[in-house]
Formats: C-alpha cells, structure tokens, sequence
C-alpha cells in the first residue's frame, strides 16, 4: 500500500480521500486468512471495507483518514453500493 494519499489521488482517478470522519460502528469477522473490516461512518449510509491479515482494535467512535473508491457487491441477489478502503490511518 501506499502511505502518501496525494500520490494515489493522482494516479488513480477514481480514489477519494477523507480525513477526520468518525467511525460509527466497525464489525470484523474472519473470511478464509483474513479479516474483513465493516465501518460505518457519521454522515454515510454506505459500508466502509477492507481486509487484513489479522483483526484490529474497534475503531469505534475514533476519527479516521481514508482513502476509497466506490464498488458494488451482490448480498442477497441484488446489487449494493459499497466503498472499498485502500488506506486507513487514525487521524
């Protein structure tokens, strides 16, 4: 991963960036060898993912840094917008 966000801003289109949003809620549970990471956050009705090798202390209620882009994944048999994470950082 890369650490400088202005980096990936601009060399990917696609990429946004937000800084100091608070974290709502944050599940984790294990899929396969890693741990899959749901946020919510204050302001936002769609989910936050990323994965990592092993779990995370909750973020809940602490503010982040993130850089995303939108994604859609299938639940249930119908399309749902979700934000995958490429870069997380406690602000």
């Amino acid at each position: 991963m890369h650490s400088d966000p202005d980096k990936m801003l601009k060399k990917h289109q696609q990429l946004t960036h937000s800084e100091g949003v608070k974290v709502a809620s944050h599940t984790q549970r294990e899929s396969g060898d890693w741990v899959l990471h749901t946020l919510m956050l204050e302001g936002h009705d769609v989910p936050f993912k990323f994965r990592r090798p092993k779990g995370y202390q909750s973020l809940k209620g602490q503010r982040v840094n993130l850089t995303y882009y939108a994604a859609t994944e299938s639940v249930a048999g119908f399309e749902m917008e979700i934000m995958k994470v490429v870069r997380i950082k406690r602000s």
